[in-house]
């Protein structure tokens, strides 16, 4: 008699939890796709904003000083002796 019960609860816990995933995952689907379509759609909006063949620059990097080169003394051009 106890195996007769616990395989009936076995198969009713097992089908509310596939009722449960059917109505569950379609609402987090949904939900996810809708995030997706947001994002998209403000990406494109900055693409907008900015006239076509602008350029923008987000980091300059610092030049090196010009008087470190005068420091270095003379070059000399190096030819090769056979």
């Amino acid at each position: 008699m106890t195996l007769i019960k616990f395989i009936f609860i076995t198969i009713l816990v097992l089908w509310l939890i596939r009722m449960l995933i059917r109505l569950i995952l379609p609402m987090l689907f949904n939900n996810l796709a809708s995030k997706m379509q947001s994002q998209a759609s403000g990406q494109q909006q900055q693409r907008k904003r900015r006239p076509e063949g602008s350029i923008s620059i987000d980091y300059m990097p610092p030049r090196p000083d010009q008087s470190k080169t005068d420091k270095l003394g003379d070059f000399v051009d190096y030819e090769e002796i056979k």
